[in-house]
């Protein structure tokens, strides 16, 4: 077994390796968007679900040859166009500058694609916390308080940017001295990011779902997520006099969550659209913002980092391995218990069924059974996890954990029940008929003749479905839930680095799977030995 994972681990490197050199010496096209007039017949980027999604849609129809790139996250989408795969990027200005801050390649179109304004989302039929948040947003408002939250992550940026070119300028001329660099040193610390601290702790909790990979608005920094929606959902919280609770979760899921009741209140910068308004209340506007186009700078000098630097901005720096220890424990214990739960209730499925197909018995629970069976194989596991989360349990507030082992191991259990099944009726008929010339009750003769024999041939099948299942855990984050997939997408939407994310979490479920498929050989050497 040791062996195994160690040739897995040199593989692996090996991959590592290969890609690192294919990525070093792939040539990447020149840009071909230098206007939004250019856009037209071009491949467009957008976040899913974003209103640069809506606005470009429009194009599809209007210019002929024109393509749409959809991705799950904005990182992604900017990830494609420095590899040449689109063209350009349609995307908020403030995101796309802190996605330009990390990308120096990539610049934006100094014009621009459309001014849009930002709300938070409300559930219809809410109106009372409607008005409160509205009420919160004036207050805070009038009081100054809004505009200092968005200072600080905005305006204090473009300052003390302007403050680093006039230094850079007065270093060339020789105008600085010491005096003076320690003046600029005070300004800079008293310039750095503000952050509201929410007074109220206990209470009522104001549920906040965001999708934290929309910087400056919402990102994770130092284990938490911060931005300025964060901070003015804590000011909205206090003055309503309740708890923020913030919930992760896919751009494209929030709206949903409001609406199902699976949170309060939804920001991260929604923009206002009729569209919208059929399935969800807005508040007042909170700030104005404006989609841009980002594309590729011919001119810019292309650096690469080192592997070295790589490792550390996205393992070491900030402890952000964190996020994939945080996300395998929860993916280890969702695979366990939900294949429990699938064991269990695929042997008692498998029963039913088994007892139908010899004797005829159970002809109504065999029904349900079979339906069950028929109903979970035939729709994709992701469907299955947003109904249970977003309708079975739309007004109750449980655990998404919970959520994703109810769904998973009863997924599980239509799989392991006809594995179970087709290993009881595998054994032969005459058996039955012994154990019944015998005297043995129905119980006994499968407890002590036909299950023993049954598991023997089924363990390899029961051994892949705990693999399948470990692997299909990595849909969780659909519901907001950081499994081990998850935890590699945060730190993808800090470092806008795609390669070593995806690769540290591929390697992790290869050994998890690896040390599976070790364990059931080795249960399967045991029981052939028994047979001797």
């Amino acid at each position: 077994m040791k062996l195994t994972v160690k040739k897995m681990l040199i593989f692996m490197l090996m991959v590592l390796g290969m890609l690192g050199l294919t990525a070093c010496g792939r040539e990447v096209p020149e840009n071909r968007v230098y206007s939004v007039d250019d856009l037209g017949g071009k491949k467009i980027g957008v976040q899913l679900g974003t209103t640069g999604d809506i606005y470009v849609s429009d194009l599809e129809e209007e210019a002929p040859g024109t393509v749409i790139e959809r991705y799950n996250k904005g990182a992604d989408a900017v990830a494609s166009l420095k590899q040449g795969k689109i063209d350009c990027v349609v995307i908020d200005e403030q995101p796309a500058k802190a996605y330009l801050d990390v990308n120096p390649e990539l610049r934006i179109l100094d014009e621009e694609f459309t001014l849009e304004e930002y709300a938070a989302v409300i559930a219809k039929g809410n109106e009372e916390l409607l008005s409160k948040v509205n009420d919160a947003l004036e207050e805070l408002r009038k009081d100054g308080t809004l505009q200092k939250i968005i200072d600080a992550y905005i305006s204090k940026d473009e300052v003390k940017e302007t403050k680093k070119e006039e230094t850079e300028d007065a270093e060339e001329a020789g105008k600085t001295d010491d005096t003076e660099e320690k003046g600029d040193q005070k300004e800079q610390d008293e310039s750095l990011p503000f952050s509201y601290e929410q007074k109220v702790t206990t209470g009522e909790k104001l549920v906040m779902a965001t999708n934290a990979q929309f910087p400056p608005y919402e990102f994770y920094q130092g284990g938490e997520i911060s931005g300025i929606d964060v901070d003015i959902a804590k000011a909205i919280a206090d003055k309503l006099g309740r708890v923020l609770v913030i919930e992760d979760m896919e751009f494209d899921s929030i709206i949903n969550a409001v609406s199902s009741g699976k949170a309060d209140i939804g920001l991260a910068g929604f923009t206002v659209t009729d569209e919208r308004k059929k399935q969800i209340n807005f508040s007042e506007p909170y700030t104005t913002s404006k989609q841009v186009v980002i594309v590729r700078d011919d001119e810019a000098i292309r650096e690469a980092d080192s592997l070295k630097t790589k490792l550390y901005n996205n393992f070491i720096k900030d402890d952000r391995w964190i996020y994939l220890v945080e996300g395998l424990l929860n993916t280890i214990l969702i695979t366990i218990v939900a294949i429990l739960i699938g064991i269990t209730m695929g042997f008692l499925l498998a029963l039913v069924r088994v007892a139908h197909d010899r004797n005829g018995s159970f002809k109504i629970l065999n029904f349900f059974a079979k339906l069950y069976v028929t109903i979970i194989r035939g729709t994709p596991m992701m469907v299955q996890l947003l109904i249970i989360y977003f309708v079975i349990f739309e007004s109750v507030n449980v655990s998404k954990i919970l959520v994703a082992i109810i769904a998973f191991g009863l997924n599980s259990a239509a799989y392991l029940c006809e594995v179970i099944r087709s290993g009881i009726m595998s054994i032969d008929r005459g058996q039955f008929e012994a154990g019944q010339s015998l005297g043995l009750s129905y119980s006994v003769m499968m407890k002590s003749i036909i299950l023993p024999q049954a598991l023997k041939n089924v363990l390899p099948a029961i051994g892949n479905e705990f693999i399948a299942l470990l692997k299909e855990t990595s849909i969780a984050g659909y519901i907001g839930l950081q499994d081990l997939t998850k935890g590699g997408d945060i730190i993808r939407s800090i470092t806008y680095e795609p390669l070593l994310p995806l690769l540290a979490v591929a390697l992790v479920y290869l050994i998890l799977v690896s040390l599976l498929s070790a364990l059931v050989s080795k249960l399967e050497r045991r029981l052939k030995k028994n047979e001797r």
